[in-house]
């Protein structure tokens, strides 16, 4: 249902580092490549994730209460991912590890981007 998502980016350039690293961790290729707009994806018919300057001319802004979650592979990939975001300069919101209680099987990591934009890795 989702084709892609963007977030405000404040910084172009620091934003697509940032992205860049950790969507090759995740295999994820760039497909555009604008001074305004910077899309990466997994391939054809899959959904994307963009980065935008806000077409009004304000200043990005992240949502209260909004949250992309990003599906990985694995538990490993969940913790591989969430590291790399760290590592390119993430927030932490919340380490890897098991959400819902004890027989849940939702296994998710938290994270801020450069802009304040709340994502997460997970795994079901």
């Amino acid at each position: 249902m989702i084709g892609y998502t963007t977030v405000g980016a404040a910084n172009m350039e620091k934003a697509a580092e940032f992205y860049e690293g950790i969507f090759s961790e995740m295999g994820a290729k760039r497909g555009f490549d604008e001074d305004t707009f910077k899309a990466w994806g997994m391939g054809p018919g899959q959904p994307g994730f963009a980065i935008i300057r806000p077409f009004d001319g304000n200043a990005p802004s992240a949502g209260n209460g909004v949250m992309i979650a990003l599906a990985a592979p694995s538990r490993e990939a969940v913790d591989k991912y969430y590291a790399k975001a760290m590592e390119m300069g993430a927030t932490d919101e919340g380490a890897p590890g098991i959400r819902g209680g004890e027989n849940s099987t939702f296994y998710a990591g938290y994270f801020r981007d450069l802009d304040g934009n709340k994502l997460n890795f997970f795994h079901m």
